[in-house]
């Protein structure tokens, strides 16, 4: 197990706001439906309307671990500048969990339309970086390394429903107290998300563990709309 070596090693983070394709792949918090058509900016027009997008904290675990990297993550801002909703896109789950809680109390200015005043929806990129002061070596296979120490997730309760009329293959983001922060289907033009999120409301789960400590990590589940069967298996954490 690695061990920490915080006084030799610099973090920095860039935030930098980016355009916004819609991309899909991973979670979303408590569940919700997606994004209702809102207007699309692109990096330059949204990085102009930050009035505060605090730095989200390097979890001491992703240190220890020597993981870093990027986390993508789509935001819907309301047209008096808050976070509407915030969904991951791609990112180490650890990583994913901290920059989703920063990204929940961004403020913007709305965007200004002939109309007047509108919300937006815009991807955010947020970087984790660890800069070794010394020559100190980096694992190459670090998130590897760690997912083969970590039990995933697991489906530890939910209830009984009447025959399915659809199954919905969703990725969903556990914090450590096993409660779903981000949830997604898998693919991403599923009509039936809506229900699927709302279904997952009755739903119990037991967090990952690295060795005795919870920890947040992604679980993909097929969800029955309107039926209890359900399949699970803990998810790479890279495949986004």
């Amino acid at each position: 197990m690695t061990k920490l070596a915080s006084h030799r090693y610099g973090l920095f983070f860039a935030v930098l706001a980016l355009g916004c394709a819609p991309e899909t792949a991973i979670p979303q918090t408590q569940p919700q439906s997606p994004f209702q058509n809102p207007v699309n900016i692109d990096s330059k027009q949204a990085t102009r309307l930050v009035v505060d997008q605090a730095k989200p904290e390097y979890p001491p675990l992703a240190k220890v671990n020597y993981i870093q990297g990027q986390v993508r993550v789509q935001v819907e801002i309301t047209r008096d500048g808050k976070v509407a909703a915030a969904h991951v896109v791609r990112g180490h789950p650890i990583l994913a969990a901290s920059a989703l809680k920063a990204a929940r109390g961004w403020i913007y200015r709305p965007l200004q339309t002939p109309s007047g005043p509108s919300g937006f929806l815009t991807t955010v990129e947020v970087k984790f970086s660890l800069r070794p002061h010394k020559t100190d070596t980096v694992p190459t296979q670090a998130e590897r390394d760690l997912s083969r120490q970590v039990k995933p997730p697991e489906v530890i309760g939910r209830p009984e429903d009447l025959s399915p009329t659809a199954v919905v293959h969703m990725r969903l983001l556990l914090n450590d107290k096993g409660q779903v922060i981000d949830s997604a289907p898998l693919p991403s033009n599923v009509t039936n998300h809506e229900a699927a999120a709302k279904s997952l409301e009755g739903w119990t789960f037991r967090p990952a563990h690295w060795g005795s400590l919870p920890i947040p990590w992604y679980l993909d589940v097929d969800v029955p709309v309107g039926t209890a069967a359900v399949s699970r298996a803990g998810a790479d954490p890279g495949g986004l």
